[in-house]
């Protein structure tokens, strides 16, 4: 009988004020190149198009948010010790650059250009290894995971204590996650065939750069189809200093909304009405590509809904229907961890809790009703009521972070 790895992905995004930074102990990049960051983040990206497709269509109607960076990142820890055709199908699905070594540089100059400091915002990842005490897994996967990856092992005992490790893995995970995440691994979700798990974890906190006036926030009708409306509470800009990277052509718009510091933006792609199905069936890394490089910066007037959700996912069967079966069978070869073939995965669990609001802060209980006809109307408006693709993107490396789909803002799961 096979043992077991289990890939925990949780992260947790959340507009506010700026506290602490985590402290995060730097990896060595000394060898990364820009050729290096490039193949990772472009393999990144097509993983996260590829994802969003899956989760889309497993979650039809339902409200999408997921890191395509933080599951790559637990992922290629792992691939890491695959071998044969299951390196071969994980390489594809995930994206990996066939050259190891730029991998391994790659993935490390961008976990630090994530955990740098000095920034106006909070934003940060850790990876961890929790390895069974009494099974030896090989030094050298090991020594990578901790040397490219941060991922420190920690032995515990699934065998006899797996209640206690899975306690302290979902301490970690909510320590990590400012106490957003907790409870990420339900009861029973580990056993005695437990040998390994591996944990990432991103935390994100920033204000916008241009903060919506809470005075301004109305509300509002959002079409969750064309046949049924909810109340959500919009935000709203305009003005002269209303200004953004911008585009309209006859499928969608598109908006890019800066957090302070400019290290982070919001990239929000509005479909036409009665476009969104084309617009998600079309999306492709290269499309979005174009899409960016017709952005100019152009006045706007901006109405957003607020949103706050939480997403959990078992991305397992996902995983191996994007193309990576071998992993999660008994025919998996994770013998660079251990030297045997004795190990499979058996669980990726995904959680995340997203909100968006006017500067960051908790929603204040009143706010006032803006009649629309009130409104000076200039020639661009950028009225998001209606379901919504948005990423979340690391500026100076083009890393997609955090990707979601909002269907109903007025729902929190």
């Amino acid at each position: 009988m096979k043992a077991v790895i289990c890939a925990i992905v949780a992260f947790m995004v959340f507009a506010g004020c700026v506290q602490n930074e985590q402290p995060v102990q730097l990896l060595d990049e000394n060898y990364a190149t820009a050729q290096d960051v490039s193949d990772v983040v472009n393999g990144n990206s097509q993983f996260a198009i590829d994802a969003y497709k899956k989760l889309n269509s497993e979650n039809g109607g339902k409200n999408i948010f997921f890191s395509p960076y933080s599951i790559s990142s637990a992922l290629a820890i792992t691939y890491e010790g695959a071998r044969g055709q299951t390196a071969q199908e994980m390489q594809q699905v995930l994206g990996l650059p066939e050259d190891e070594n730029a991998m391994l540089a790659g993935f490390a100059k961008i976990y630090n250009t994530i955990n740098g400091k000095g920034k106006s915002y909070q934003l940060y990842t850790a990876n961890a290894l929790w390895a069974q005490q009494s099974y030896k897994f090989l030094d050298s996967f090991t020594s990578v995971s901790k040397k490219y990856f941060g991922a420190q092992a920690t032995n515990v005992d699934f065998i006899n204590k797996s209640e206690q490790a899975r306690q302290e893995i979902n301490g970690w995970v909510e320590s990590h996650t400012n106490s957003k995440i907790k409870d990420l691994m339900p009861q029973g979700s580990l056993d005695p065939l437990t040998r390994l798990v591996i944990t990432n974890a991103v935390y994100f906190k920033g204000k916008w750069k241009l903060q919506f006036e809470p005075s301004k926030t109305y509300g509002a009708d959002f079409k969750v189809s064309p046949q049924q409306s909810v109340k959500v509470q919009m935000m709203h800009m305009s003005g002269e200093k209303s200004r953004f990277n911008y585009l309209e052509n006859d499928e969608l718009q598109m908006i890019e909304l800066p957090y302070d510091g400019n290290g982070l933006l919001m990239v929000v792609i509005l479909p036409l009405e009665g476009k969104m199905d084309d617009v998600d069936q079309s999306l492709s890394v290269q499309k979005i590509g174009e899409l960016k490089a017709m952005l100019s910066e152009q006045e706007v007037v901006v109405n957003l809904p607020k949103f706050k959700f939480k997403t959990k996912y078992s991305m397992a069967q996902t995983l191996a229907g994007m193309g990576m079966p071998n992993a999660f069978s008994d025919e998996a070869d994770f013998s660079g961890m251990d030297g045997t073939k004795d190990l499979y995965i058996s669980k990726v669990i995904h959680q995340a809790f997203v909100e968006v609001n006017e500067e960051g802060t908790e929603a204040a209980a009143a706010t006032a009703v803006v009649d629309a006809t009130s409104i000076a109307q200039p020639q661009n408006i950028f009225n998001a009521n209606r379901p919504f693709i948005f990423m979340i993107e690391e500026k100076s490396t083009g890393t997609i972070l955090f990707m979601g789909k909002v269907t109903d803002p007025s729902k929190a799961d």
